[in-house]
């Protein structure tokens, strides 16, 4: 009350302002649709996964918790893109926005890096852990899983990074357009590369489908941010 009443809400702080309104559900409903895409993929993908076997899918549902703990740096730093971005983009400081996104494109390459050299070596005892078997079938797939996918955690990290940051600058079509990307890979994979290669198309299909996304989303944010580089 004394030292900070800027922070004191005052009656015009409560009323209701369609535009404010109608850019939140637009960029509500745009993210939404986009998760709703990338599960309904996983779903697609699943079900081919399903017809490899028992000790295939105890492989890839171990393999993949050691996936969502290990990225969870990445998608925290990437979250913190969207609110960095738009705070910098109110500020109009567009400099500050090239620095943090090269910055943080940086981190989400170090760590792969370290993580990968880790795998490598410990990716057979990772898999037993969580999965609780000793089955060589399993142990090796879950392996193969985990060596071929965190390499590319440093496509995955861009990826998510200027998903985030396009978001931030306001964008909805963009990041959704990303999503449907990795919809119809998802698709493709299930229905012709895993029949005829079986687990190793599994394990290389989130990896293509991921620099393919990374390539739309840095064409696009190179779109974006071209007229504030020519500012600086």
């Amino acid at each position: 009350m004394r030292k900070a009443k800027i922070l004191i809400p005052r009656k015009e702080h409560f009323q209701i302002k369609s535009y404010m309104v109608n850019d939140l559900l637009g960029q509500g409903f745009s993210m939404g649709f986009m998760f709703s895409i990338v599960s309904i993929g996983t779903i697609i993908l699943q079900s081919g996964i399903n017809s490899l076997g028992t000790q295939i899918i105890t492989a890839h549902t171990a393999a993949r918790k050691l996936i969502s703990l290990f990225c969870l740096p990445l998608s925290t730093l990437a979250a913190s893109m969207a609110t960095f971005v738009s705070q910098n983009k109110g500020a109009q400081n567009y400099e500050r926005i090239i620095k943090g996104v090269r910055l943080s494109n940086i981190c989400g390459i170090i760590y792969p890096i370290f993580l990968s050299i880790l795998i490598y070596f410990t990716a057979e005892n990772l898999v037993h852990l969580l999965s609780g078997s000793n089955t060589p079938a399993v142990l090796q797939n879950g392996a193969m899983y985990l060596k071929i996918n965190i390499p590319f955690f440093i496509i995955l990290s861009i990826l998510l990074n200027l998903r985030n940051a396009i978001q931030g600058f306001g964008y909805k079509i963009t990041p959704l357009f990303s999503s449907i990307i990795e919809l119809i890979g998802k698709i493709v994979f299930t229905l012709f590369l895993v029949p005829t290669f079986k687990y190793l198309g599994v394990c290389f299909c989130e990896p293509i489908i991921w620099c393919l996304m990374a390539s739309q989303l840095i064409y696009s944010y190179q779109k974006i941010i071209k007229p504030f580089k020519a500012q600086n």
